[in-house]
């Protein structure tokens, strides 16, 4: 795993993020579901749907990629990795429901 993680971090190292939807923006599907941290996308990149790779960035400066969510939307019958970055443990949990709970992701959460 460690090998993933430090491809993942050069690759959060090596682009800028974009932020599209920032923190408390409503999300465009499901728009009873806020976005409780900043959330966009890394640029120059490509993610599972053809557009840059989803980035959730928390209040944790310089702590660097906390986490990786992969998940599943039947709906839309697609998979996709989002990194969480800069993230605190509560951040994680948080972002972690949004997913699941906001958005009906089904998620999976990998840890360095």
């Amino acid at each position: 795993m460690s090998d993933f993680f430090s491809t993942v971090n050069q690759l959060v190292a090596s682009h800028a993020m974009v932020v599209d939807r920032p923190k408390g923006t409503r999300h465009p599907r499901f728009t009873d579901a806020e976005y409780p941290i900043d959330y966009g996308y890394l640029d120059g990149t490509t993610g599972g749907d053809g557009s840059g790779i989803d980035v959730f960035r928390g209040s944790a400066s310089l702590r660097g990629v906390a986490a990786v969510a992969a998940t599943v939307d039947l709906h839309k019958r697609d998979g996709e990795l989002k990194i969480l970055l800069d993230c605190t443990e509560e951040e994680v949990d948080v972002v972690v429901s949004f997913l699941r709970d906001e958005l009906r992701l089904a998620t999976t959460l990998l840890r360095p």
